[in-house]
């Protein structure tokens, strides 16, 4: 099949009058002014671009390359001393071999194939036909594919067709009421911008502490670089119309913090701003630490969820967890940033090993938070419905098993957790049980089950439903 990518040469035979606008040379520095990008977590991102351009009297066309190409027109603010705006474009169609082609449909360009044996050059005017699925020529009468056989071809135009830029470009035309070089200001809303939270955690167990790191990961996919930026990092998930839903994210959020963190403010959402001026390069990954914690009281424990009236014939695995604090006293002492939480421990070498991650949402300075690693090798449930009987018309008795076993040679506490108590016509209660549990919403009761060392402990529980 015809590959677009033959075209590449093609670039450097382009006459040097067209290359030698700043929108249209790839080469040429960035045209950005003094830059300012804001960054929400969820792939958004405010950019203000102040540039020094003389305008002319009256009404004239000015074009801005580098801005971004996935910025959203129609949030686009224009604001310069004297002049108003008419009307505005965004050229997005980029310079590249396939636009190039595809711009030439209809149109004739030179076809150059060498001789491999003699390095001899043949010249051919060829009329583009199609470009779907490969280039299709019309040279003279006949009608050929220029295929990809290995052998030196390229292709020549005799120039860029206009609205075909080699980076992102808007352009407006404007009504000066004065001629002069002053700050023209850009401010418009671009997503391919966005950032998370990652943090380390290396945890020691027996010690009870664990050491958090946080990273800001920021990613650039925009399509443009943004250099020498002021950047400010926004923790919040700001409304947008267009946006769609909003997936929940999984949380581990037990107790949500009521302490304010000592970070600056806009509006319900923390500011994190990079200290210094940075340069945000398209397709780049960058990160900033913002979060270093060492000594944070932590304790390991185990968890398990039962679906109504799940029974199983073999052990499940119980969930590894870790509980810490996000509190001034006794926690990390600050609030955090929705993002990833990859937990490390050391092994008997001494050499830190990864134990699992998982996610965390936007938490406040404060919260309780028990997060999963990953399954218990050593540490199963079993949990098994005995026997379901109807008492009456509108009730019935539901008893139920839960073997728990623990081959570590310490003892363990198991939070078990059974679900289902609360659908849409029933009520449901324990009106027997071998331990006492909690009732932690109209859905769920939990208990905490200790398991000797090398040994097991059976929970029993009868549960009464009313429809």
């Amino acid at each position: 099949m015809p590959r677009l990518f033959l075209l590449a040469p093609l670039l450097a035979l382009l006459p040097a009058a067209v290359l030698a606008q700043d929108a249209t040379d790839p080469t040429a520095a960035l045209a950005q002014g003094d830059v300012a990008v804001t960054i929400y977590n969820n792939n958004l991102a405010l950019v203000q671009d102040v540039r020094q351009l003389a305008i002319p009297a009256g009404v004239s066309r000015i074009e801005f390359p580098d801005v971004s190409a996935q910025i959203r027109p129609e949030t686009l603010s224009f604001a310069a001393d004297g002049a108003s705006i008419v009307e505005q474009n965004f050229d997005f169609d980029l310079l590249s071999p396939g636009k190039l082609m595809e711009k030439a449909i209809g149109r004739t360009v030179t076809i150059v194939r060498t001789n491999p044996a003699t390095g001899a050059e043949q010249r051919e005017q060829a009329k583009v036909l199609s470009v779907q699925g490969g280039v299709v020529l019309q040279i003279g009468q006949r009608i050929e594919i220029l295929r990809d056989d290995g052998l030196p071809v390229r292709v020549i135009f005799d120039k860029v067709p206009a609205n075909l830029r080699a980076r992102p470009t808007l352009s407006v035309i404007v009504d000066s009421a004065r001629a002069g070089t002053r700050a023209a200001s850009l401010r418009y809303l671009t997503p391919g911008l966005g950032w998370a939270a990652d943090y380390v955690a290396l945890f020691d167990a027996k010690a009870g502490r664990i050491d958090v790191q946080g990273w800001v990961t920021l990613t650039n996919t925009s399509g443009t670089s943004y250099d020498n930026a002021r950047t400010l990092l926004v923790a919040g998930s700001v409304g947008q119309s267009q946006g769609g839903y909003r997936p929940q994210r999984p949380t581990a959020l037990r107790r949500a913090g009521t302490e304010t963190a000592p970070r600056a403010q806009l509006g319900d959402f923390y500011l994190y701003p990079i200290a210094a001026r940075t340069r945000i390069a398209d397709r780049q990954t960058k990160q900033v630490s913002f979060l270093d914690v060492q000594g944070v009281p932590a304790r390991a424990g185990y968890a398990y969820r039962n679906g109504w009236l799940a029974s199983s014939e073999e052990p499940q695995s119980v969930r590894s967890v870790v509980h810490f604090s996000t509190a001034r006293s006794g926690g990390l002492g600050d609030a955090l940033p929705a993002g990833t939480v990859r937990f490390y421990m050391k092994d008997a070498g001494g050499a830190p090993q990864f134990i699992g991650e998982n996610q965390v949402d936007h938490t406040p300075m404060g919260s309780d938070l028990a997060l999963a690693t990953g399954d218990a090798f050593d540490v199963k449930v079993r949990p098994v419905v005995e026997q379901r009987e109807r008492v009456s018309n509108s009730k019935w008795r539901s008893h139920m098993r839960y073997d728990l076993s623990n081959a570590k040679d310490q003892p363990v506490t198991i939070e078990l957790t059974q679900s289902g108590l609360d659908f849409a016509f029933d009520d449901t209660r324990i009106v027997s049980e071998s331990l006492p549990s909690q009732r932690i919403d109209s859905n769920s009761a939990r208990w905490q089950v200790t398991v000797p060392a090398n040994g097991t402990t059976s929970l029993t529980a009868i549960f009464e439903t009313r429809y």
